[in-house]
């Protein structure tokens, strides 16, 4: 009889069969009828086991021995079994099988079970059950969509928990390739299914990888990597003392295009002061953007305020794939053959804080223009349709129709996308010379005053401001508040009138004169 050393008690109670059975034998010579017991399973991993079996009392020989198992109840020889090789020492009691092939947090029951000669059914030991581990999970990564210059939206899938329950998922992401949790990465619940993850605090026009992860009892398992690079437009608020500071979207901002090469400009008045550069309204480090200390137009993460030295309408440009930045102050004016100075000569434009807009009235010829800051042609804009779009350093110069007096109006508050007008202004209506509302009769710009000005014969009716003979820009309503398409204006008392009109101000006066 072996002793089995790994499991002390099954030893003992072998032991102890063994001597009821050799003093049965001794005192009646009595085969006892095959016994079979199942005491226990071991080294249970996520696919194998091993089970333990032995034979009490074998009786006649046995024929076969082994062990039986399901993922139901009451396992027979009728479902998988495992034999053992019978052999010379077939008489051993214990044996021990490895079941393989199993499937991971399935519970199992198994009996071991043995027959005898010429016996057409077993005889089974107690059933025991045992339930395989759980595996790693299974994730995909999500491809990557809606990308912006700093933040992109991804996320992944749980497609298997591994039989245990999803702790945590989510993505992380590096400019390095096969990134994981100790790189940048989100939270996005438990569970298994799909999920959306927020990517932020990206750098424009740079790669990055991405994997999915999951994680459940057994460990963390990563996706498949995807990969992106952000966008090369990116948007930097400009926050400073010129606003209080104010890191909302009530900061202005700049911003570069697909073509800019990672350059960002705008144009922002701002006293002398102080500001620094953001990402979305951020002031996180990685999302704040200042001057590296030596004043030489570097940015340094989040590095010190950018000194303003003076009140002044500035061109700001920055470029976060170099990391520099300039701030250069401007004044405006208009120059061309259509203006009062010609090519040689530019004519001032002013600017108003009111309506932040730079603007001027004159007389032009039937020629063309363009616009110029700071008596130089390093920044200039033309228009390539005339349409009024400006587009900056372009070759194209603005026509101009009708030798007239103008107002001018040239608006840079939106960045990469300046916009011009330049009107004739007159009156119509039923109450001017031409009661059918068929003529406009057009006004002249008065230099001293600062407004357009007519003396015209009105009758008892209406009339309205009309632009370039055209309904397109048309003024009526209230006199100190004018708006486009407002109602027509009364002329209660037929006599000679003076009208003034501030195109920029939206406000006019109308004056009977004596």
């Amino acid at each position: 009889m072996k002793k089995i050393s790994k499991y002390g008690f099954v030893t003992i109670f072998i032991s102890a069969m063994v001597i009821f059975v050799a003093c049965t034998k001794e005192m009646s010579e009595k085969i006892l009828d095959l016994t079979v017991s199942t005491p226990q399973a071991t080294d249970v991993t996520s696919n194998s086991a091993k089970v333990v079996g032995f034979i009490i009392a074998a009786g006649d020989g046995l024929t076969e021995r082994g062990v039986c198992y399901s993922t139901t109840g009451s396992p027979n020889i009728n479902d998988t079994k495992v034999k053992v090789n019978l052999s010379d020492d077939s008489e051993t009691a214990t044996f021990e099988i490895e079941l393989t092939g199993l499937d991971y947090a399935t519970t199992y029951y198994a009996r071991a079970y043995a027959m005898k000669s010429h016996g057409i059914t077993a005889e089974y030991g107690n059933q025991i059950s045992f339930t395989t581990l759980p595996v790693l999970p299974t994730v995909t990564t999500t491809q990557v969509s809606e990308i912006k210059s700093s933040s992109a939206t991804g996320g992944g899938n749980v497609t298997n928990d591994g039989g245990a329950d999803i702790t945590a998922r989510g993505i992380c992401w590096s400019t390095d390739e096969n990134p994981d949790l100790t790189d940048n990465k989100t939270s996005d619940g438990i569970g298994d299914g799909a999920f959306t993850s927020a990517i932020d605090g990206l750098l424009p026009n740079t790669t990055y990888y991405v994997r999915a992860y999951a994680t459940n009892s057994v460990g963390t398992v990563y996706g498949n990597q995807v990969a992106f690079t952000s966008l090369n437009i990116t948007k930097l608020w400009v926050v400073g003392s010129y606003n209080g500071w104010d890191n909302s979207d009530a900061a202005r901002y700049i911003e570069a295009t697909e073509n800019s090469n990672g350059e960002a400009q705008g144009y922002v008045y701002m006293p002398a002061g102080e500001f620094k550069l953001t990402l979305d309204h951020s002031w996180g480090d990685d999302a704040t953007f200042g001057d590296d200390g030596t004043d030489t137009g570097k940015l340094t993460n989040p590095g010190g305020n950018i000194a303003v030295p003076s009140d002044g309408f500035y061109w700001i440009k920055a470029n976060l794939g170099d990391m520099t930045y300039s701030l250069t102050k401007t004044d405006w004016a208009v120059i061309g053959d259509a203006t009062p100075g010609g090519w040689g000569t530019e004519t001032p434009l002013s600017y108003s804080m009111d309506k932040d807009v730079w603007y001027g009235g004159m007389s032009l010829t039937a020629n063309s223009l363009k616009f110029r800051a700071n008596n130089a042609w390093d920044i200039n804009y033309g228009s390539a349709e005339g349409d009024g779009t400006l587009q900056l350093n372009d070759p194209n110069n603005i026509p101009i129709g009708f030798a007239a007096d103008y107002a001018i109006t040239v608006d840079f508050s939106t960045p990469n996308a300046h916009t011009y007008s330049i009107n004739r202004w007159g009156v119509i209506g039923g109450a001017t010379p031409d009661p059918t509302w068929g003529s406009d009769f057009d006004m002249t710009w008065d230099a001293v005053n600062g407004v357009f000005t007519i003396d015209i014969a009105l009758t008892v009716g209406e009339f309205k401001f009309r632009a370039n003979d055209d309904w397109g820009v048309n003024l009526g309503g209230d006199l100190n508040a004018l708006t486009n398409g407002g109602g027509n204006i009364a002329v209660s008392t037929a006599g000679n009138y003076t009208i003034t009109l501030n195109p920029w101000t939206l406000v006019a006066t109308v004056t009977l004169n004596p």
